[in-house]
């Protein structure tokens, strides 16, 4: 079954408080809105609303929110007027699942990760750079018996070392000495 075969089925999405249903339609009116940032926001705002009103566990609207907040991101500027418009209704319905601490913990969190995730990616695609240019090198210089070296250089994880093979594959024509500089 597909997530869009739900798509015209009101009575299982929107019209349904169950924590399947939200998600669902978290995600379906994530596709449906992806070029209106403001009906997404509205959406949003609504799937919100119904954690809140249909007396789930304080814990389990925290999760469901965390996930719709991820599936429904808005642009930055729309983001906070969605948190204050989710802190009017609250302070209207004396309630408070997700508190101004936890929001800008959950947001930081998100910034953290990002950085992170695109540190690990800028990494990653440098040591993959790095491979690319050994193995070409060893194929030009040395052709099939280079890259039998390959193996063992692909488990190699320090860039430094790996730099310091790609130099020796540069300026030596011996293939002794790459072997060499891999012990």
């Amino acid at each position: 079954m597909k997530i869009l075969d739900y798509a015209d089925r009101r009575d299982i999405t929107e019209e349904n408080a169950n924590p399947f249903a939200l998600a669902v339609t978290a995600h379906l009116k994530t596709q449906e809105t992806r070029h209106d940032a403001d009906g997404r926001k509205k959406w949003k705002l609504s799937l919100v609303r119904k954690l809140y009103e249909h007396g789930q566990k304080k814990e389990d609207v925290i999760r469901l929110f965390h996930f719709i907040d991820w599936m429904m991101a808005l642009p930055e500027y729309m983001e906070e007027e969605f948190w204050q418009e989710i802190g009017e209704y609250e302070e209207e319905k004396k309630v408070r699942y997700v508190t101004s601490v936890e929001r800008i913990g959950f947001k930081r969190g998100v910034s953290e990760g990002r950085q992170k995730g695109m540190l690990e990616g800028r990494q990653l695609g440098i040591l993959e750079g790095t491979l690319e240019a050994i193995e070409m090198g060893l194929s030009v210089k040395f052709g099939v018996k280079g890259l039998r070296l390959l193996p063992e250089i692909r488990r190699i994880r320090d860039i430094e070392r790996l730099n310091m093979i790609k130099h020796i594959i540069r300026v030596t024509d011996d293939l002794a000495e790459v072997e060499a500089s891999l012990e």
